[in-house]
């Protein structure tokens, strides 16, 4: 036998391998759309999955992001001067504690000196922030109240000012004319 007649070259057919299927119809793209769904939602999952991570990591885990800085940091810049609202008054108070303290706290809130619309919208609000310092000491622990915490607490209340109260953000720095936390009798 030699190649020749395996081929049958003479008459340019195949040899029969038999009956052919034809494939067509939904039977033949079924599986290929099977298929690109699968890629699909591999890489949607894909994408979730590192998005999700990178959040995580840039978020530190998802905790929340004050930046207290340290201002005996030889980076950090000038102060500008600021104009102050110091009309609060005195607010005294007790902590949340099963053992009460009393909290004793004079406020003064900085504002941008070129700023003309923030002492307005401060001094219109005063009894509302004499009742936010109030209710924000009344709501801490003493151990919450601590001078190394100062500044975080400075931050929280300078937020919070900021979002909740002021129509326009203006407060740019909290100050303590006087802090004092006193173990009550």
């Amino acid at each position: 036998m030699s190649d020749t007649d395996a081929l049958d070259m003479e008459d340019g057919e195949a040899p029969d391998a038999g009956p052919k299927k034809k494939k067509g119809g939904l039977g033949a793209l079924l599986p290929t759309l099977l298929k690109f769904a699968a890629i699909g939602v591999g890489a949607l999952l894909f994408i979730v999955t590192v998005s999700v991570i990178t959040y995580n990591i840039m978020n530190e885990g998802g905790k929340k992001q004050t930046n207290v800085t340290d201002p005996s940091s030889p980076y950090i810049g000038r102060k500008p001067i600021y104009a102050w609202y110091t009309d609060i008054g005195t607010v005294t108070t007790r902590t949340k504690d099963e053992l009460s303290h009393s909290v004793s706290v004079v406020m003064n809130i900085g504002y941008d000196t070129d700023n003309v619309t923030a002492y307005s919208e401060l001094s219109g609000r005063k009894f509302e922030l004499q009742d936010f310092v109030r209710r924000y000491f009344a709501g801490k622990y003493a151990e919450e109240l601590k001078p190394e915490n100062e500044e975080r607490l400075k931050q929280e209340i300078k937020e919070t000012l900021n979002k909740r109260y002021l129509e326009n953000p203006s407060v740019r720095d909290i100050t303590f004319t006087k802090f004092d936390v006193m173990e009550a009798f």
